[in-house]
């Protein structure tokens, strides 16, 4: 068969194309407001009209001293208002197993459960630009909390806390390396319950108190491949409390890996302490970590899926 000039135009074009599907077969470089970090925050909302559910997963472990063990679990659904407005819903539990373990004002016993609730919380995200329409992305967030348990000790403890967040973003090499950071306030009302039994002159004040929590925080991501990404972030957190002053400080930084399918995406980050500084654990064993709020290590898991 002799070729006819359409079908060598067509054979010329034929690589061309094929390439053309691939490239059409990857995913975009993160849906809007996919997390491709999961202690940093990106500035672009869910579009308009859609939802989106998430369930979070957050491992604490190791005070330096005895054992500790925190599980922060917390069930998110969120809606696009419109391409600018989104907003948020949150129900949140954690579990404890502390042995061997007291520090004053925080950890009063022994404490072990599996599940329990722990809280409620809203939120908004307002876009004012967008990454990929503006250059920059440029969001703030706000959210009101409210928990019934104490993160540390598991006790009962009622907390009434306000965020809010400056979320920039930059995307770079055709959207495939995204950078973000976070500047954050938390401001917190706190009232803890009686707990009997205390052991003879432990410290726990029942009057309430006032906090103040300024954070940043930074990450990177590349995408390596067709549905993959792989970064790192990192979190300066400071804590200002009523009756000490600066009570707190602390550096978190560690690798991320994103997964991101059709219609769902997984978020895996390793997190340990860098360096803390202010109350020390009695005993601790690491003094330039700060382990009375915090601890010596954290995994965070994230799952989401749009409909």
């Amino acid at each position: 068969m002799i070729p006819t000039p359409k079908s060598r135009l067509l054979a010329a074009r034929l690589p061309l194309l094929l390439l053309t599907l691939s490239l059409t077969g990857l995913p975009a470089p993160g849906r809007a407001d996919e997390n491709l970090l999961n202690y940093i925050k990106g500035a672009e909302v869910q579009p308009k009209g859609t939802w989106e559910l998430y369930q979070w997963f957050t491992l604490r472990q190791d005070k330096g001293v005895g054992s500790y063990s925190g599980q922060d679990y917390q069930t998110e659904i969120e809606h696009g208002f419109n391409d600018k407005l989104a907003g948020a819903f949150y129900l949140n539990g954690q579990g404890i197993n502390t042995q061997g373990l007291l520090v004053d004002a925080y950890i009063p016993k022994d404490e072990k459960y599996g599940f329990k609730p722990s809280g409620v919380a809203l939120s908004l995200k307002y876009n004012f630009l967008s990454p990929i329409k503006n250059g920059i992305g440029v969001s703030l967030y706000a959210e009101p909390i409210v928990g019934f348990k104490d993160p540390h000790s598991g006790q009962d403890k009622m907390t009434y806390s306000f965020e809010t967040n400056l979320l920039l973003q930059k995307n770079f090499r055709d959207d495939t390396l995204i950078w973000m950071t976070n500047v954050g306030l938390e401001s917190t009302y706190s009232k803890r319950a009686d707990v009997s039994d205390l052991p003879p002159d432990f410290d726990w004040p029942v009057v309430p108190e006032m906090e103040i929590e300024p954070t940043i925080g930074t990450g990177l991501t590349y995408r390596v491949a067709a549905h993959w990404y792989v970064g790192a972030e990192a979190v300066y957190q400071v804590e200002f409390e009523t009756e000490v002053g600066t009570e707190r400080w602390s550096i978190f930084a560690g690798p991320t890996v994103h997964y991101g399918a059709r219609k769902w995406w997984a978020t895996l980050t390793y997190f340990p302490q860098i360096k803390g500084g202010g109350d020390v654990v009695p005993g601790q064993n690491d003094p330039d970590l700060h382990l009375v709020e915090k601890t010596k290590w954290e995994w965070r898991f994230k799952v989401g899926y749009n409909f």
